[in-house]
């Protein structure tokens, strides 16, 4: 009988391999002949994937009429010479089957059998060969786009895979047919499916991007040593060479730019600063910090804590908008950091001295700030509410007040 049309379309695109889609198709064979003839011992079963054909025989030895003890491996030769007059006694006899002898009902169930155990197949080999391929970046097309995921196809296998909501970058838009790049997160089992995790918030996306424009880093001479984001808006990455001659930093970003830039474009114009790593904490934390310029550090390595201390015009840069900047720099450099302004006599001509607001906020709130490095105004609204409520242990009813009377100061 001609498998191809029982088969094939379970095979075609599936990558079982041919080894194993004849073990399965023998299988079942076999069970089909176990349950007919109660054992599958004195039979073969010969697969030909190629052109689809498949050939059962049952192989038994001829004896003597009368002489029959066993008929599953036992033949007359009376019966023997009715399927071929040439066989003579001693012989073995080899009988072919025919699907059609096990009756319609059992060929119907050897084929859901059949249908079931390839399925089953190319689940396993789904989730082996994208288990190996967590942090590989893939390209697909978008294929569904549903409430909480979009589904794409991969590129290269036409499998789908699942991108959700949660794994996209702020500013993400696609539509049906868009192409998307993105890195295999992780592969799980679901209702006994392999479901396919693409993520395009994970640090390894971002540390695959650079691999593929950075040859250095493919090569092996520059190391990415840590990478903090705030997907979509501001990275950090801090890299290594381990060759002298050449410049992490300055190969990263490319001539003008040019390396960063594609990157940058892909991650809907995240914000990437690249620096140098460093053992030396105090310069790393300076590094961090970029853009802003540190004029001190204090370091408390026991409790990793560090108090940098900036010129006034440096500390909004240091903090980034909404305390971006400080956050990244703390994760990248494992550090809890805490800005502070230099020393300065002089005010801008905008901004107030803390003193001259003592007739509305009490004595001890406005020393509460002063040690924290905030002398003016204008130094306290450089800070957002929740690091003001972190260093300065207030209350968060008297920081929402004191932060309301300066904006209102301003505002006037």
């Amino acid at each position: 009988m001609n498998l191809v049309d029982t088969f094939s379309e379970f095979k075609a695109g599936k990558n079982i391999d041919r080894p194993t889609m004849v073990r399965v198709l023998e299988d079942v064979f076999r069970t089909l002949i176990r349950k007919k003839y109660g054992s599958d011992d004195n039979f073969d079963v010969i697969v030909n994937t190629t052109k689809g054909d498949l050939e059962l025989w049952r192989v038994r030895e001829i004896v003597s009429d009368g002489e029959v003890t066993d008929d599953r491996s036992q033949i007359s030769i009376s019966e023997a010479l009715s399927i071929d007059e040439d066989y003579e006694i001693g012989e073995e006899c080899y009988e072919q089957l025919h699907l059609e002898d096990f009756g319609r009902r059992a060929i119907m169930a050897a084929r859901q059998t059949l249908i079931s155990r390839i399925m089953e197949l190319e689940k396993d080999e789904v989730y082996r060969k994208y288990t190996e391929r967590v942090g590989d970046i893939i390209l697909g097309e978008v294929h569904q786009i549903l409430k909480r995921e979009i589904l794409i196809l991969d590129d290269a296998t036409g499998t789908e895979l699942v991108l959700p909501r949660n794994e996209m970058i702020k500013g993400d838009f696609f539509r049906k047919g868009d192409m998307v790049k993105g890195v295999i997160k992780q592969v799980e089992m679901r209702n006994n499916n392999p479901v396919v995790i693409v993520s395009r918030t994970d640090n390894t996306f971002l540390e695959k991007l650079m691999e593929q424009e950075v040859p250095e880093i493919e090569d092996g001479l520059i190391t990415v040593r840590n990478i903090v984001r705030i997907p979509g808006e501001r990275a950090k990455v801090s890299v290594e060479s381990y060759d002298d001659r050449i410049d992490p930093v300055g190969a990263c970003v490319g001539m003008k730019g040019s390396r960063i830039h594609g990157i940058v474009r892909e991650l809907r114009n995240e914000n990437i600063d690249i620096v140098n790593f460093t053992n030396n904490v105090s310069l790393y934390i300076q590094r961090a910090l970029t853009p802003a310029k540190v004029t001190k550090i204090d370091l408390d390595t026991e409790k990793v804590h560090a108090k940098v201390y900036l010129e006034p015009d440096q500390v909004s840069l240091a903090i980034g908008k909404g305390g971006t900047n400080i956050k990244l720099a703390s994760k990248l450099t494992g550090f809890e950091i805490d800005v502070f302004r230099n020393n300065v006599q002089q005010y801008e001509i905008d901004d107030v001295d803390l003193d001259e607001f003592g007739d509305e906020i009490e004595k001890w709130i406005i020393e509460a700030l002063k040690n924290i490095g905030c002398d003016s105004a204008k130094s306290v609204l450089e800070l957002s509410k929740e690091e003001l409520l972190r260093r300065t242990d207030l209350e968060e009813e008297t920081v929402e007040n004191i932060l309301s009377i300066f904006e209102a100061e301003f505002e006037d």
